[in-house]
């Protein structure tokens, strides 16, 4: 739906400011104006009776597997899920193929998302070639267009490359996304060890590898000053170092993704790799250390790590590669796990959800005023909905929530004015 003016009647509206009800009129790609009863023009109006506005989600870490694994996922497609998800903006990560340690491979991905209706924004690698071997040229990836940097998918190697690579970054003004994992510990593991893992008989992801490798990079963080952000925390040991760092004053943040906070190791007894992602679904125990820290203000941003893989490469459990997609379910699942509980506002999810994220990589506050860009989503708050993986966006169908219920659903998606997604009724 293409309008040169539209106008949102009688629509709750929650951002980061709070929450009230009114009329919001869209023009010329901007929020004109906001109140009750707007008696101005507009080309198109909607009944927003029911619905709440809040500002375009921003995730933080995706995959949209382009360029080089297409088949799992492009770069259309990806914005396509996103967008289905009330998601206007996206961080994508590194791990490409080849990988983003080269300015003329950022310059390309960029130009080709200026046709999508989604603010995509790239990482760099911290190393050439993911390898861990050799710092990338950061000011080189910055001119190119880089957002922050990062060899998500694999861990920096050592502490002292880390650092280096923290003094580089905070020379070149950008931030450093931690992928934070042992290897050497992770030995071949497949899922969470412990009582699952056991009963399984496979091997186990020891959470020494994502607690051991966050404790150094904060360590690393805290005697350089520079900003570093922790990628998917998933472990209690993990939530109380972050906790930690910033009580010492340390330029720190950190993510989680909705399946840790609502899902637990359990569900790999169905020997589904569909449950699969690195790091993986931990204990009871972690998810309420993840929701603590949430609710305390530890972590900063819920992020999916939105990870497509094929059918066919996950369908044998022991073999298959890990991750799953999450952009078309991220705010349902959020307000089924808190708002619907009652443990967080709409503001609340709007600051973990989009401001957060805008913020510490350094982009333009959104807000729900006059004046800004009318990038925006209708939520049904209250809309129960099952889980279908065929009817998602993503080329990849691979997500955890498959049949469950969720409550709330976004219901149409705005981008300068525009209508760019609306759902089945």
């Amino acid at each position: 739906m293409t309008a040169k003016s539209l106008l949102i009647r009688n629509v709750r509206i929650a951002d980061s400011l709070g929450e009230r009800a009114g009329d919001l009129l869209l023009a010329d790609g901007e929020i004109v104006s906001v109140g009750c009863g707007l008696k101005q023009h507009a080309d198109c109006v909607i009944n927003g009776t029911g619905l709440t506005a809040m500002p375009g989600l921003f995730d933080m870490h995706v995959h949209f597997r382009d360029p080089g694994q297409t088949h799992k996922e492009d770069l259309h497609t990806g914005c396509a899920a996103a967008l289905a998800g009330g998601v206007t903006g996206v961080l994508c990560m590194p791990n490409t193929t080849p990988p983003m340690d080269d300015p003329a491979l950022v310059r390309d991905l960029l130009k080709r998302a200026e046709a999508e209706a989604v603010d995509v924004h790239q990482t760099g690698t911290l190393t050439l070639g993911l390898k861990g071997e050799q710092l990338a040229d950061y000011e080189a990836l910055k001119a190119a267009g880089v957002t922050a940097l990062s060899d998500d998918g694999r861990p920096v190697p050592t502490a002292e490359m880390m650092e280096a690579a923290l003094v580089k970054a905070k020379a070149a003004g950008l931030p450093v996304v931690s992928h934070c994992e042992d290897l050497a510990i992770i030995d071949g593991g497949i899922i969470n060890k412990g009582r699952v893992s056991e009963a399984l008989g496979v091997r186990g992801m020891d959470r020494a590898s994502e607690d051991s490798v966050t404790e150094r990079d904060l360590r690393c963080a805290l005697r350089t000053g520079a900003q570093l952000h922790i990628c998917h925390v998933s472990t209690r040991g993990s939530i109380d170092a972050v906790r930690r760092a910033k009580a010492a004053g340390g330029n720190v943040s950190c993510e989680t993704a909705p399946h840790y906070f609502m899902l637990t190791e359990e569900l790999l007894m169905q020997r589904d790799a569909d449950y699969r992602m690195n790091p993986p679904l931990r204990t009871e125990d972690d998810k309420q250390a993840v929701i603590e820290g949430i609710l305390d203000g530890t972590v900063d941003c819920i992020i999916t790590d939105h990870a497509p893989h094929t059918a066919e490469e996950k369908a044998v459990f022991e073999k298959a590669p890990n991750g799953v997609v999450g952009l078309e379910t991220s705010l349902a699942a959020t307000l089924t796990a808190f708002y619907h509980t009652g443990k967080l506002t709409l503001s609340d999810i709007v600051r973990l959800m989009s401001a957060n994220p805008r913020r510490l990589l350094h982009l333009p506050a959104r807000t729900l005023e006059a004046g800004q860009r009318a990038d925006l989503i209708l939520v049904d708050t209250d809309r129960e909905w099952v889980v279908d993986p065929e009817k998602l966006h993503s080329k990849s169908h691979n997500t955890v929530f498959k049949g469950m219920t969720l409550k709330g659903r976004v219901m149409k998606t705005i981008v300068g004015g525009s209508v760019v997604f609306e759902a089945e009724e």
